[in-house]
């Protein structure tokens, strides 16, 4: 080619001139991509999911669902004293199409568990149960009854288990509390 020879070197040299030149008359012209916007899906993602998680944490929907002498002291829970708004925990619904945890209040007989289901089955998604009192969670001073089941765990998962006879009020308050801390995913003994 016109009889001029280049070799390996300064070929190798002609080509790192022609890309820094180029490279050079490139710079003035880029636009920098806006990472705002590149990673703004991803941020809408995240905030989504925790916005999604503080509201369901902070806005629990209990049942009103009282079978015996504990569904007393489950009424009092939605009274001015304890306050049970001020901590999210909003009024006792009364269908289970508004409501979001079950609070499991007093003995549950044979008879009563498929109509029980029945309830659990219609409540919104993600839905909570809470055994209140001795009668729901192991079936109380009648455990050898034959009509009595021996605790709601046997029919429903249980999240959280409220002790006593007949419990306090502020029981179930701690109760709540407990199953916010669980659906917040905050660990007990840290």
């Amino acid at each position: 080619m016109n009889g001029i020879d280049y070799d390996g070197q300064e070929f190798e040299n002609a080509r790192k001139e022609m890309d820094k030149l180029v490279q050079d008359s490139l710079k003035g012209r880029e636009i920098k991509p806006n990472v705002l916007f590149a990673k703004l899906s991803d941020l809408s993602k995240g905030m989504s999911g925790k916005l999604v998680n503080w509201s369901r944490v902070n806005s629990l929907w209990p049942l009103q669902f009282g079978l015996a002498c504990c569904a007393m002291e489950l009424m009092d829970f939605a009274s001015a004293r304890v306050d049970a708004e001020r901590k999210g925990f909003l009024m006792l619904r009364p269908t289970p199409r508004q409501a979001d945890v079950m609070v499991i209040a007093g003995w549950v007989t044979k008879s009563m568990v498929p109509e029980i289901k029945r309830m659990y089955e219609q409540m919104a998604k993600p839905r909570y149960v809470i055994a209140y009192g001795e009668c729901a969670t192991c079936g109380g001073p009648w455990w050898e009854s034959y009509n009595i089941i021996k605790g709601i765990d046997q029919v429903l998962p249980v999240d959280v288990f409220v002790a006593g006879c007949p419990p306090k009020p502020e029981n179930l308050f701690g109760a709540m509390i407990k199953l916010q801390k669980k659906l917040g995913g905050d660990i007990e003994g840290r």
